[in-house]
């Protein structure tokens, strides 16, 4: 209420009689000012009190009204926002679960962090945000738990590593203070690699677990606890635990985060739930945060992180469980196994342009394919489980350098690891899941780069052609109508290609007949290592007679 309402509540059966006042002196012009002369005539004449309680009653449901008008409108306000928010969410194309989940970002200057970290994530390569750090950014900046998923490529270690190093602010001795647990060595020394990047000018000590008996003394309790950031693997962190006492402190940790989730949770991997309960059990501390990020989820993950995070917030771009749409996907049927040697070899006819990855199922597989590629002219190399670690990290290094144009890998290889500009990925093997399928095609269409992914298959491989054929059309890919249409397998057919590759003849392009002679030499004499050379064994004397 206002000061008008209130003299016109005051006034209320008033008269005014207006009265000019008479001029002395006509020599100076002056103003002609009227004094009202008020009389109040009332019916009744009310007793003071009431009359002043009636008019603060008036006056306080004038205020009560205004405050419900005020409140109304910032309502509005709220909702409009609301809708704008989501609106910008459909059209990025996000989907977010969760209470109070703040608004993404456009640009990197809106995060309420110090500029010279956004200028070492501009330095990094990173023009502007992507679509899961636009949100995992600002969720992780209000210490909220999260569990996202987003395309291969889109970003996801820098959408962790941010948050983390702006909370930490800077070293204290105080022992590791962040965690984050990748499936292989690989993908952890790649992490620490962008973690010191990002982190340029905060002098964090960022450490890797790479030799065990090391890290004992390292990081023991008479350790100087000068270290910030620990990047490892489940094993070799769950081993410096079960010592006694525990060869490392993770007592102070305020960030915990699981990268490649879904792997870690896989049937390979039934023993992470254990280790993720040991590690849990270690960080101690009242502030500490849980983050789980990966390119696929599987319902394991899900059930695992509703019943032990709380105010857990989901981020997923794009459709769940899909591959990059950048990426383009094609299907090659070559008949047998014979023929994806010819498919393959047709390709480099027509023109390969590297760097170029090639999956197989198993790593005796894949030194096969390397022996027959070779001698055919073809700069390439191999890597798997049987080289020793200098060995890898010596092969990843050449590849990244340009020095190895064709790189024949395992499913090592085929999470989270990322190769600069590669144009190509084959699926010599098919993979045994969708969920395979999408991480191998990933490596290729990273930071915005198109790429190209053909996959070999045979008649053996219908079971799970269907599912992956699903995968690809969701990309925006062609795919034949009649893959679409394939009968659907069992759940139990699908949990055994899950649990046991399927069998694949030999890689050896050798005519039978020449290998009968070099048996005869002694060539052959020694007891071949693999089932699968075995059986190649057995089928020598039927092959030599179609000869």
């Amino acid at each position: 209420m206002d000061a008008y309402d209130i003299f016109k509540k005051l006034t209320r059966g008033a008269k005014f009689k207006r009265q000019p006042i008479k001029k002395e002196d006509h020599t100076k012009q002056e103003v002609v000012t009227q004094i009202p002369t008020i009389s109040i005539k009332t019916e009744e004449e009310p007793n003071d009190d009431s009359y002043d309680i009636t008019l603060l009653g008036n006056i306080k449901a004038e205020q009560s009204k205004k405050r419900k008008r005020k409140q109304v409108s910032e309502d509005t306000r709220k909702v409009i926002h609301e809708q704008e928010v989501n609106r910008l969410r459909n059209k990025l194309k996000l989907n977010v679960v969760g209470k109070n989940v703040p608004e993404p970002i456009t640009y990197f200057d809106e995060l309420p962090i110090k500029t010279d970290l956004i200028d070492n994530i501009k330095s990094s390569g990173y023009k502007e945000p992507t679509i899961i750090q636009r949100q995992a950014m600002t969720v992780m900046l209000q210490r909220r738990q999260i569990l996202a998923c987003a395309p291969t490529g889109s970003g996801k270690t820098a959408a962790f590593l941010v948050p983390i190093i702006h909370h930490l602010g800077g070293p204290q001795r105080k022992g590791f203070r962040a965690v984050i647990i990748c499936p292989t060595r690989e993908l952890a020394k790649q992490t620490q690699r962008e973690c010191v990047r990002l982190s340029i000018g905060y002098g964090f000590r960022i450490h890797i677990i790479s030799k065990v008996e090391k890290a004992m003394s390292l990081y023991g309790p008479k350790s100087s606890q000068k270290f910030d950031i620990l990047v490892t693997t489940p094993n070799r962190l769950c081993y410096l635990l079960k010592q006694e006492p525990p060869a490392i402190s993770l007592s102070n940790v305020e960030w915990l985060i699981i990268d490649e989730a879904d792997k870690l949770f896989e049937a390979g991997f039934c023993s992470f739930r254990d280790q993720l309960e040991q590690i849990l059990q270690a960080c101690t501390s009242k502030n500490r945060k849980i983050g789980m990020f990966s390119a696929t989820f599987t319902p394991a993950v899900d059930e695992w992180c509703t019943e032990n995070i709380k105010d857990l917030v989901r981020v997923t771009v794009g459709q769940k469980n899909s591959a990059a749409e950048l990426v383009d996907q094609q299907l090659l049927f070559v008949g047998n196994e014979a023929g994806k040697l010819l498919a393959f070899r047709d390709i480099v006819r027509n023109g390969l342009t590297p760097p170029v990855l090639i999956f197989v199922q198993s790593k005796d597989r894949a030194q096969q394919l390397f022996s027959e590629l070779i001698f055919d002219g073809i700069n390439v190399d191999a890597i798997h489980a049987d080289r020793t670690q200098t060995q890898r990290d010596n092969t990843v290094r050449a590849f990244r350098e340009g020095k190895i144009w064709v790189l024949i890998c395992t499913e090592l290889m085929a999470r989270g690891i990322d190769f600069k500009g590669v144009n190509l990925v084959i699926n010599y093997d098919f993979p045994t899941t969708a969920i395979s399928y999408i991480h191998r095609v990933g490596r290729a269409g990273r930071a915005g780069r198109p790429g190209k992914a053909v996959t070999f298959f045979t008649t053996d491989d219908t079971v799970n052609l269907r599912s992956i054929a699903h995968v690809i059309r969701q990309s925006g890919c062609e795919v034949p109508d009649y893959m679409l249409a394939i009968k659907k397998r069992s759940k139990r057919e699908l949990k055994n290609l899950k649990t046991s590759a399927p069998h694949r003849d030999f890689i050896n392009t050798t005519p039978a007949y020449q290998l009968k002679k070099i048996a005869k030499r002694g060539g052959l004499k020694k007891k071949p290592k693999t089932e699968q050379a075995r059986n190649f064994k057995k089928k020598f004397k039927k092959k030599d007679q179609e000869y």
